[in-house]
């Protein structure tokens, strides 16, 4: 291709050219757009008061008092005008889709406010992975935008599903959606799908896929807390200690717990309670190592899973991601935990 020079204006051209440039110069730069405040929970009513008391109520705005809702950010929406922006998209819901000029107004009576929580939270999810060096220095972890449905599941029940690798929030009692660790709890498996396709094929896997969400949602509320300075006045073990109201008789609420003592020799075949053995390992991993530590070991250890793994192998997995990310005193920090509890291999 021949080099054409560039013709250089001259005389009233010139002029008006260097006017126009100054001007460009002089203006100031376009500000970015602000991102809206929505009113969310503090992860969860009962977690940021303590009241143990608090109840569904039918779904009633008054079951929660005003100040147990906060202001945040709904950070990285797209142009589209809705809940939709680079990690989280609400793609169905009940009743009128929320309205981001109104996302600082709702309150947990209206259908909406499920589901700017669910945008809020997935992506509080994945930017605290972002934050741990998840599609930084270490491979991402479900760095897309996450489908979200919002009580299209007619029953007290939210899944994730690998057909279309959506989550799916159910309603009944306390919507599923009103409460951040059931959120994110749902968001661990699409992390876990994404990092292991089919993942989960076995007992054991299952089991193992519960266990992480259930930390994983320990770890995404208390670090929120700690980044906003919302209280946490309940046991941070304790799982979804505002959507489990609805069906636990005795206080302290939770959905499971991830500090039970519970040992390999516990299993009983049911993937959730065989999950509280693994979910206790990964929170004593914590205890020794440290959240920020534990957790780049944690779920970087999890692409190397198989989508049928067994407690033995992926622990063992975890113990040699450890290592080599660590060296040789995380990795017998890791391999106590599970030897905690009595997982064999390790």
């Amino acid at each position: 291709m021949p080099h054409r020079s560039r013709r250089v204006p001259r005389g009233p051209l010139a002029a008006a050219t260097l006017t126009v440039a100054l001007a460009t110069l002089a203006s100031p730069a376009l500000a970015a757009p602000v991102a809206p405040q929505a009113r969310v929970f503090m992860v969860n009513p009962v977690q940021s008061s303590g009241d143990q008391s608090l109840t569904d109520a039918k779904d009633a705005a008054t079951a929660v008092p005003e100040n147990q809702y906060a202001l945040a950010a709904l950070r990285n929406l797209d142009a589209s005008g809705g809940l939709s922006g680079t990690w989280a998209s609400v793609r169905s819901d009940t009743g009128a889709s929320a309205k981001l000029a109104d996302v600082g107004t709702y309150t947990r009576h209206d259908d909406q406010f499920e589901q700017v929580m669910a945008y809020f939270w997935v992506n509080e999810a994945q930017e605290y992975l972002q934050s741990l060096g998840f599609g930084g220095d270490l491979p991402g972890a479900n760095d897309r935008a996450q489908p979200v449905r919002i009580n299209q599941w007619g029953a007290d029940n939210s899944f994730f599903t690998d057909k279309k690798a959506e989550i799916r929030f159910g309603k009944g009692g306390v919507d599923d959606a009103e409460d951040a660790e059931v959120i994110v709890h749902e968001y661990g498996h699409a992390v876990h799908n994404a990092q292991v396709p089919g993942f989960g094929t076995s007992l054991e896997a299952g089991s193992i896929g519960e266990a992480f969400g259930d930390y994983l949602a320990v770890e995404v509320g208390a670090a929120a807390d700690a980044t906003y300075g919302w209280p946490m006045k309940t046991d941070l073990a304790c799982v979804a200690d505002w959507d489990s109201v609805s069906y636990t008789n005795t206080a302290p609420h939770c959905l499971r717990r991830v500090d039970t003592d519970k040992t390999y020799a516990d299993k009983v075949g049911e993937v959730h309670a065989d999950g509280e053995i693994w979910s206790r390992a990964l929170f004593d991993i914590r205890g020794a190592l440290g959240a920020r530590t534990a957790d780049r070991i944690i779920v970087n250890a999890q692409f190397g899973f198989a989508p049928d793994t067994s407690f033995a192998a992926a622990a063992t997995t975890t113990v040699a991601t450890a290592q080599k990310m660590y060296g040789k005193q995380a990795a017998a920090a890791v391999r106590k935990a599970f030897a905690d509890r009595g997982i064999p291999g390790v």
